[in-house]
């Protein structure tokens, strides 16, 4: 299972998200949702400053900007939480705050795909890299073989 292989990126998001000692990632409610303290997550796992969780290094790199670029290219979609649920949007508005905790040093992002969920490692397997002609596929309607 890709659980089993942390070399993935997603693999290693299910791992950090499902680990009691990492604070700047958790899951939504509901368990099919991923809330990622911006501040946080740069200090713990980016960083490897202060309060060190032991997790730094995990990535290559120390730029969230890179983080939110990978997440996006497996196919995660950012969300904002409003009275009716999940919408897509930019950021978590004020109506997300409520299942969030204020945050005085940073964004709170809330980010979706439909193969990320709390109980289930067997689905990180489909999710795919979207490279160029994998986007092309998808838009057309095609399905994108598995790597």
């Amino acid at each position: 299972p890709a659980a089993s292989r942390p070399c993935t990126f997603p693999a290693k998001l299910w791992l950090l998200v499902n680990n009691p000692r990492v604070r700047s990632v958790r899951w939504d409610a509901r368990g099919e949702g991923l809330l990622i303290d911006q501040a946080l997550f740069e200090r713990e796992l980016l960083g490897g400053g202060p309060g060190d969780s032991g997790e730094a290094e995990v990535f290559k790199t120390k730029n969230f900007g890179s983080i939110i670029r990978q997440l996006n290219l497996y196919g995660f979609h950012k969300l904002t939480m409003g009275p009716a649920g999940p919408a897509l949007g930019h950021r978590l508005g004020p109506a997300a705050t409520r299942d969030t905790p204020d945050s005085p040093d940073g964004p709170r992002h809330y980010f979706w795909n439909p193969y990320f969920r709390h109980n289930r490692p067997d689905l990180l397997v489909r999710i795919k890299r979207l490279t160029k002609a994998n986007k092309e596929k998808l838009d057309a309607g095609l399905k994108v073989p598995s790597r």
